[in-house]
């Protein structure tokens, strides 16, 4: 089953983050693959949404619900679609100079085992585009801070 898990520090606030996290509305904008969004249900602290995901001629409807706790974290667990189970998590730490320390962790498996093992094998690229696009979309909403270059990676696993 794959599973990722990275640290950024970023030259962007905690609330500037988590507010572009949570926009899952504003996701077929700029997600590579994700080509529709609805958004069934939105509070404070919890939202249930669908993405339509494709690549080439496959689509699949994802369905998720979103636990959000302001500024801190945003818990994703998968409620029905393609996988076996799906869970992804973010938190978001001030770093003191402007900027903030997010860490992304998703862990999913296929009902498949040969989707599985092709999604195996694309996970780590799919990984890395997806979590360029959010940097890219903060970049283009929120600019680069004077004095602090673009995100550096403080681990992975």
């Amino acid at each position: 089953m794959p599973k990722h898990q990275e640290v950024r520090a970023l030259p962007y606030s905690v609330a500037q983050m988590y507010d572009l996290v949570t926009d899952v509305a504003r996701y077929g904008e700029f997600l590579p693959w994700v080509s529709a969004v609805r958004v069934r249900s939105n509070s404070e602290d919890e939202m249930v949404a669908d993405l339509i995901v494709g690549f080439k001629a496959i689509k699949e409807r994802f369905t998720s619900r979103v636990a959000k706790v302001r500024n801190r974290s945003v818990h994703v667990d998968y409620i029905d679609g393609p996988l076996k189970f799906l869970h992804n998590d973010w938190t978001f730490e001030d770093d003191g100079a402007g900027g903030c320390r997010v860490d992304f962790s998703v862990e999913f498996g296929f009902k498949n085992r040969l989707f599985e093992t092709v999604a195996g094998q694309m996970f780590d690229y799919a990984l890395r585009r997806m979590i360029g696009a959010f940097e890219t979309r903060a970049d283009a909403l929120y600019g680069v801070s004077p004095g602090i270059n673009n995100s550096s990676a403080i681990s992975a696993a």
